[in-house]
């Protein structure tokens, strides 16, 4: 890594207004002014929003060497110091996402054996029960039409829930769906103000945000005291049940000791929110992609049918439905989950020619590295083609990265495909779908938020 000292000089970007910059256009449409400003102005860019005194300024990184600087090449200079993660900590906890450091290392250690191959394939059946009771509860549809982004939140906040909790699975569900946007919309509207207003103080926004917060704490509290209390009225004193709550509180080793209650908590509340928004954001705008093009839904199909039959999928399945994995994959990079990740720069450095200074924010965007056309021919066009193997093999590492990379890639990207691929077949071996929405606007939150319906028209198929 080349360190360097001084101010920027010669970073290029959007003037934006007078006294705002950029504010604006960011509040507006985050996406949509980042992939302008590389479009005018290149790979790095500098970007400045707020009035003069309350100015913040940050940069952007958009090309993969770039990206593969600031996630894996050079991942130590580039902390989790964001404004938005330090939101999510207070709000979420300190778990996988959002720690750092010993206290990182320490977790993913202990978490880690919790998301092997084997063990996440051993989540399968809980997938495919997800999945066919939404296939199933389709069939009463009002006009057999069913919006997407809606449906898969459900069936992804349900399947998560199943996997955590086990049979308290419906009570989590209720109040996860409650509470959960009301906690995004409060971290993602506090991470971006120039002037922060304190949480204690008794705002209507701090209070309905301290509330959902209290509720879903509380619920994992009464959940993981219940499992301890049998887990001690067991004879031999292990944790009962194969769920993750149970997993994670019976994590442990002599080197790291083992997660205490809130410990435990913390992750759960991250895995609540990384394993069910992201997962569902992948599931509705395959489904809808599919849906707009049918010649593209025919082909997934028949490779469905042709590998299953009438047999329930399972995880041996993953490698057996390739173009559905395509399919999928170029989903997500037209809508990566993850639109937009973001990092603080501890030593000043260079990415692309351009000196960045100590301190600075630095964000890298799947959102804008996903439809370079260097990158991506005619990058708007939906094509799974692009993901067959030898096209992967011939792009660089970070020209696709929906699961970020480096050091603090998501531990849950099997997970995350395994449950992708058996519900997408599940589903689409059930229905032939029609969209009815063309396009479905989006925004940038903590993750990927659909601001429209995405819906469908359903044509059951034959059973």
């Amino acid at each position: 890594m080349t360190l360097l000292t001084g101010p920027p000089t010669g970073i290029p970007g959007p003037a934006g207004l007078p006294v705002l910059g950029s504010m604006l256009d960011l509040r507006r449409d985050s996406l949509g002014t980042f992939l302008a400003a590389q479009r005018a102005h290149g790979d790095v860019v500098r970007l400045a929003a707020g009035p003069p005194g309350l100015r913040s300024v940050f940069y952007a990184a958009f090309a993969p060497e770039g990206v593969q600087q600031v996630l894996a090449s050079e991942a130590a200079n580039f902390r989790k110091d964001h404004p938005l993660y330090e939101e999510v900590r207070q709000s979420f906890g300190n778990g996988l996402l959002t720690s750092q450091d010993a206290d990182y290392l320490r977790q993913r250690r202990l978490v880690q054996p919790l998301f092997t191959k084997r063990r996440v394939d051993g989540y399968a059946a809980a997938v495919t029960t997800e999945a066919t009771a939404t296939a199933e509860r389709w069939r009463t549809a009002h006009d057999g039409r069913v919006d997407l982004v809606r449906e898969m939140n459900r069936l992804a906040l349900c399947t998560v829930s199943r996997i955590l909790f086990g049979t308290d699975a419906d009570a989590a569900v209720e109040a996860v769906d409650r509470c959960s946007p009301v906690i995004n919309d409060y971290v993602v509207r506090r991470a971006y103000v120039p002037v922060k207003i304190p949480r204690r103080w008794p705002t209507r926004d701090n209070a309905r945000a301290r509330a959902a917060t209290d509720e879903l704490n509380a619920l994992c509290d009464r959940i993981i005291a219940r499992r301890r209390t049998e887990a001690g009225a067991a004879a031999d004193g292990a944790v009962p049940g194969d769920d993750l709550l149970s997993l994670l509180a019976g994590a442990g080793n002599d080197e790291d000791g083992s997660l205490d209650p809130t410990e435990i908590r913390e992750q759960v509340l991250i895995f609540l929110l990384a394993g069910h928004e992201t997962t569902a954001t992948s599931l509705a705008f395959t489904l809808h992609l599919l849906a707009r093009h049918p010649k593209e839904q025919e082909r997934v199909r028949e490779e469905i049918d042709r590998v299953l039959a009438d047999r329930t999928p399972t995880a041996a399945d993953l490698d057996r439905l390739p173009y559905l994995t395509q399919a999928l994959k170029e989903a997500m990079r037209l809508y990566p989950a993850a639109p937009v990740i973001s990092r603080r720069a501890v030593e000043g450095t260079e990415i692309g020619g351009f000196r960045i200074p100590a301190g600075a924010d630095v964000v890298v965007a799947p959102w804008v590295t996903h439809r370079n056309p260097e990158l991506w021919a005619d990058p708007e066009r939906f094509d799974p083609g692009r993901f067959a193997p030898e096209q992967e093999a011939a792009r660089h590492r970070y020209a696709w990265f929906p699961f970020g990379g480096g050091p603090r890639a998501c531990i849950g990207q099997h997970f995350s495909m395994l449950e992708s691929v058996l519900a997408l077949a599940t589903l689409l071996r059930a229905y032939e779908l029609e969209a009815v929405d063309r396009e479905v606007p989006v925004a940038a939150g903590i993750t990927l938020q659909a601001t429209g319906p995405a819906r469908v028209r359903l044509r059951p198929r034959a059973a």
